[in-house]
Parts: C-alpha cells; structure tokens; sequence
C-alpha cells in the first residue's frame, strides 16, 4: 500500500507519524521521576543503540564508508546535534512545557537567518516580517519567564532553536553527504557527557516504562522518519508539521498533570505558531509553483 503513494504522500505520512510520536515526549519527561542526567544517558543511550543497529542493517558493509565520509561538515553537526539534545531536555525541567516548545517553534526562523549569512541564501520580505514577528512574540514571552523565574530555562529552550537552526543549516550546506551517521553518533555524545554526572542509572517503579517507552517510542523512531521525510517532501513541509508538537505536547501535560501555560506563554505562542504556518504555507505554494 505505501508503495502506492506518491512522493508527496509518502513524506507527509512519515512527518505527522513522526510529530505524532514525539508530542508525548514532554509528558514522559514530566512523569519520570530519574534525575536529570540519568535520563539524558539514556535519551542518548538507547536511541544511538536503536538506531545503530537499524544502521548496521542498512549499510551492512558499507556504514564505517559512510561514517567516514561525514567530513567536517558531519563533525560540526555532530556538536550541534548533541548540544541541543541536552539543552533540550534541561529546559524542559526548567520551565513550562509550552515555554520550551514554542521557543523551539523559532527554529525555522533562525534557519533562515543563518542561511542568508552563511549560504547566502536570498531571504524574501516575507521571511524577514515572519522573524521580526516572531522574535517580538519571543521578547513578549522572555519578558514574562523573567517575572517568574523561568528564564533560564526559556533560553535553553531557545538555544535549542538555535541548535536545531544549525542542524538544518549544515545539512543543506553537505545536502550530497549522508548526515544519518552524525546524528547517531551526536546521540552516543550525549551519552558519554551524561555519564560522568548521573548519580544512579537503576530505574525504578513507572521509570521502568516511561524511560525505554521515551527512548524508543519519542526519539529513536521520530528521529528515523525524519531523516527520511526530506527525500519526499522540501524542509519546509516537514518543519510545518512539526507546529502540531507545539500544540499538542503541552496539551497531553496540561490534561495529565494540569500544568498549564501563563496566558503570555499562550498568546505570544498563537502569534509565533500562525505567523510561522502562514510562512510556510506561502513557501510550499511557492515551491510547488516553481515544479510545475
């Protein structure tokens, strides 16, 4: 049946099942009673584990060729991936769910201002009204995180923007180079760097479900079809997508644990999320223009 489906089917279907996927890992992360550095050993862990394994399936005997050939490119992305991993899941436990999730919402903003500097890419009118927007709604937010203590892991959340901007950024720099392996390896760094900080790795009571299910089910699994999404559909249909994470991740905490968002998280959020899928609707129309 999926063999049926045309290009732009395929792609669409693997982003949402992706989005899907991930939307309760914030939830999970609220749930587990693990310290910090323990479950980001394992959010590093068990997710290289997985995915190398479905690696080593794949390129059988050619991965160590594919590992090699990342180049510096992939070294840098390496960094990248592993730093945003960790601010990631430490804003998380610094702030409101919502807080961290529409910080992250900013990153095909920054992807943009990052690729008109250092690819040259043209940056449209559009584009720079959709930054000056959201980066406002984001001021109006920090503003708000300051009154309650909650900034320092508001930045985070944004540094972890910034993080997933440079990803983007530096795989379109090295679009002819398989990143995959740079991002499997990213997830054995931030293993490695846990592991001198975790206090205990025993998993006790409901963290003996939460923690593998989080693994699994929110990070190694959306991680694959995301990687693969972009063979059938542009970037900017994939990041679209990924605005359902945040709608629905605080959604899933707010009904599970009623941690709820100030009502500036709420609206500086609408502002972002609309102003966001607004520009990537009209770049999609473009694209799709331009193909036929």
């Amino acid at each position: 049946m999926f063999q049926n489906l045309s290009n732009q089917q395929k792609g669409s279907l693997m982003a949402f099942i992706a989005v899907m996927f991930i939307t309760p890992d914030s939830l999970l992360i609220r749930l587990s009673s693990i310290e910090t550095w323990g479950m980001l050993f394992y959010r590093g862990a068990i997710p290289f584990v997985v995915v190398l394994i479905g690696l080593l399936f794949f390129y059988k005997k050619n991965f160590l060729k594919a590992l090699i050939s990342i180049g510096v490119p992939g070294i840098f992305y390496i960094l990248s991936f592993a730093a945003c991993n960790i601010t990631f899941l430490i804003s998380i436990q610094n702030t409101n769910v919502a807080n961290t999730l529409v910080m992250i919402a900013l990153a095909p903003m920054l992807s943009a201002i990052l690729g008109a500097i250092f690819l040259k890419e043209s940056t449209d009118k559009k584009t720079w009204l959709a930054i000056i927007v959201t980066f406002t709604a984001c001021v109006y937010i920090f503003h708000d995180s300051l009154k309650l203590g909650n900034f320092y892991g508001d930045l985070l959340g944004f540094a972890t923007a910034f993080g997933l901007a440079c990803n983007a950024t530096l795989a379109r720099y090295a679009k002819n180079r398989d990143l995959v392996p740079s991002a499997v390896i990213g997830k054995l760094c931030v293993a490695i760097f846990a592991f001198f900080f975790v206090e205990n790795f025993e998993l006790l009571g409901n963290d003996l479900i939460y923690v593998p299910l989080m693994c699994v089910m929110c990070v190694a699994i959306p991680f694959v079809l995301v990687t693969i999404a972009p063979r059938f559909i542009t970037g900017a249909e994939v990041n679209l997508f990924f605005l359902l994470e945040t709608i629905l991740g605080p959604i899933w905490v707010w009904m599970v644990i009623k941690e709820q968002p100030s009502p500036e998280t709420i609206l500086g959020g609408i502002v972002i999320i609309i102003t966001i899928a607004i520009h990537s609707f009209l770049a999609i129309k473009k694209t799709q223009l331009k193909s036929t």
